[in-house]
């Protein structure tokens, strides 16, 4: 049975924290960043747990292409539980325990029901838990310090609905997008290989796409399965523009390379934009505001990495 698993809180993706030394030694240090580390241990049971839920097939050629993006993905919680950590944001069992359940009804499931499927199909509860944890803290950070920063107004929106109204008549992309992003140009090979092995996984089996995109996705919309809502022509870049204007409703792209990374796309539906087709006011300002946050706390994120010590063994 495939395991459908969301993040908690916002489109962003614990290892263990404050390892002993002891297990440290015993299980291999893959990655230290600043005071803590990543075993080599916790990156095989967050690959078992990405594989089962997503549906990715658990191959040893497939876990070599997908470890480096996985090793990311818990380079990056570590930060956030760190910066969490430092503004006195701790995460409660009872609180992870709220979010195990929140899984569990998404899966139609009694929680007790589902730690024991979870545990049968060989997955370590703890990753789980961590990777819940993490994202309830970067939650509380990213609502006390980039929230307060978003600000959208009544220009703002004005503009936009010049633009939307200037579009009519133009093509309308319902979308679901896979975002895998590109920090550094050396690592772009790498995240190139495991956007593929995720197009031919996706290619194979459409319906996995939700649960892949929650669980890979570095896009706003991940914790909705990729949901990316009706996009307008004008509002990508030209790569993106060029790929969408030709792919037919109901087909997933290959991954495109923009400035920033690798983008996979299933476009769900096309239509011409019309005066009915326009959003009111109040979705616009959420647009916009969700948009920016996004933004904001992506380039939050890439600070501390940049200004932390990490040493990659993997």
């Amino acid at each position: 049975m495939r395991i459908f698993l969301s993040t908690i809180v916002l489109c962003f993706c614990a290892t263990f924290m404050g390892a002993s030394p002891v297990k440290a030694a015993e299980e291999g240090i893959a990655v230290i960043i600043n005071d803590s580390v990543i075993t080599y241990s916790d990156i095989k049971d967050r690959i078992q747990l990405i594989m089962q839920s997503s549906g990715i097939p658990n191959t040893a050629d497939m876990r070599k292409k997908m470890m480096p993006q996985i090793t990311n993905m818990l380079i990056e919680e570590q930060l956030k539980l760190q910066e969490a950590s430092e503004l006195g944001f701790e995460v409660s069992k009872e609180k992870v325990k709220e979010g195990l359940v929140g899984i569990a009804k998404q899966n139609n499931i009694p929680v007790d029901k589902f730690e024991e499927m979870l545990q049968a199909s060989g997955i370590n509860l703890e990753t789980l838990h961590d990777q819940i944890r993490a994202e309830i803290a970067w939650g509380r950070v990213v609502s006390a310090k980039v929230r307060p920063q978003i600000d959208v107004t009544e220009t703002d929106i004005d503009a936009e609905l010049a633009f939307l109204e200037h579009n009519i008549g133009g093509k309308q992309y319902l979308l679901s997008e896979i975002f895998l992003s590109v920090d550094k140009p050396e690592n772009a090979d790498a995240i190139h290989q495991t956007a593929l092995k995720l197009y031919q996984q996706l290619k194979a089996k459409p319906d996995s796409l939700a649960s892949v995109a929650r669980q890979f996705s570095q896009a706003a919309g991940a914790t909705n399965g990729g949901d990316q809502g009706w996009v307008e022509t004008g509002q990508s870049e030209a790569a993106i523009e060029l790929v969408l204007a030709i792919l037919p409703k109901g087909t997933i792209s290959q991954p495109i390379r923009s400035l920033s990374g690798y983008h996979i796309f299933f476009v769900r539906d096309k239509r011409s934009m019309t005066p009915e087709n326009i959003p009111d006011r109040e979705a616009i300002e959420a647009k916009i505001g969700n948009q920016r946050l996004s933004r904001r706390a992506k380039s939050y994120l890439l600070d501390l990495k940049a200004n932390a010590f990490i040493e990659n063994r993997v």
